[in-house]
């Protein structure tokens, strides 16, 4: 199988078209931001992403409905990715019932522990800070694949891929033979290519975001020079 490359958008009106505009380009995956009005992980430009879309009036069930709207467009998997005073706010079995009658394949809730509200089946995470008891318990309980975060911190592009992803992969692989995919300052296609040496898939979020600014043609040619770069590695690590 090729590499996994998974791209984060935030909610927002046009945001099935651009949706649409990525899957063509090589997107394997989309996370979907639901805006959140203090997100501890989200750094500048996902942040700003964010404020803009809660302006627009992005409230819990105008992002359901992009979910609905992005679902008729694309057959990838979508996942929501926001923050657990969001579940808290509408309903945890309200928002998981419907944002999966919306077309979620899975959920990511970046400040919800792996042991905290297991009944919501969610991609979990794990950073260079984990220690291998929680890694192995968020092994044990994510969806599909395991979320690594290459940095101790907010997400947003970076000048070079963290060192600390070799060492965090390798940890993995001892605790789970599920798919590992990596994100958190990864931007560029050099970045994508190694990390893809190390994982299965890479995840990227800020970078993608600021060329959806730019439109579904921006945004299509970063996507597509991401899959290139991916293509270029082995899919076997």
């Amino acid at each position: 199988m090729r590499k996994t490359l998974v791209v984060y958008l935030m909610a927002m009106p046009d945001t099935p078209e651009l949706v649409e505009a990525a899957v063509e380009a090589g997107a394997d995956v989309v996370e979907l931001g639901f805006p959140f009005s203090d997100p501890l992980a989200d750094g500048p430009m996902i942040r700003r992403a964010g404020e803009r879309a809660l302006a627009a009036g992005m409230r819990t069930g105008r992002c359901l409905e992009v979910l609905a709207e992005t679902r008729a467009r694309v057959d990838v998997p979508l996942v929501p990715m926001t923050y657990a005073s969001l579940f808290d706010a509408y309903g945890w079995e309200r928002l998981e019932r419907e944002a999966r009658e919306a077309g979620a394949t899975s959920f990511i809730v970046p400040d919800l522990p792996a042991d905290v509200h297991p009944e919501l089946h969610r991609v979990q995470l794990v950073a260079p800070t984990s220690t291998d008891e929680r890694l192995r318990l968020a092994a044990g309980t994510t969806d599909g694949w395991l979320y690594l975060v290459t940095v101790t911190g907010t997400t947003g592009a970076r000048a070079e891929l963290a060192p600390t992803l070799a060492p965090l992969a390798e940890r993995a692989r001892a605790a789970t033979s599920l798919p590992l995919r990596a994100g958190f300052g990864i931007s560029i296609p050099d970045h994508a290519r190694t990390a893809a040496e190390l994982v299965d898939g890479i995840v990227v979020g800020s970078r993608a975001v600021e060329a959806a600014e730019a439109g579904a043609a921006e945004l299509a040619r970063f996507v597509g020079s991401l899959r290139a770069a991916l293509d270029d590695v082995p899919a076997a690590v």
